[in-house]
């Protein structure tokens, strides 16, 4: 590997990571109200796209850091339409 990937990784380390305390914050909470659905779907869709183009280019750190990102955004996403109905 060369430091761009190093690079890549960083960054989706990063990016995937600042979803934690959302999620944590949310099932915490039981609450997801103060967070658009169609955020949640619009953006879900756009990280599958980025999942979905680094299969395509065989990327391992876009595969991983989105694949991370999609599993954290199910979670809030399944957090939301649970504690919706409460």
């Amino acid at each position: 590997m060369n430091w761009i990937h190093y690079i890549g990784i960083l960054a989706g380390t990063l990016t995937t990571l600042a979803f934690v305390p959302q999620v944590i914050r949310v099932w915490r909470l039981k609450s997801a109200k103060d967070l658009s659905i169609w955020w949640l779907i619009i953006f879900c869709t756009g990280v599958s796209t980025w999942l979905i183009y680094g299969f395509m280019i065989n990327d391992l750190p876009v595969i991983l850091a989105n694949a991370a990102t999609i599993f954290l955004l199910i979670l809030i996403i399944i957090a939301k339409i649970i504690y919706q109905k409460n």
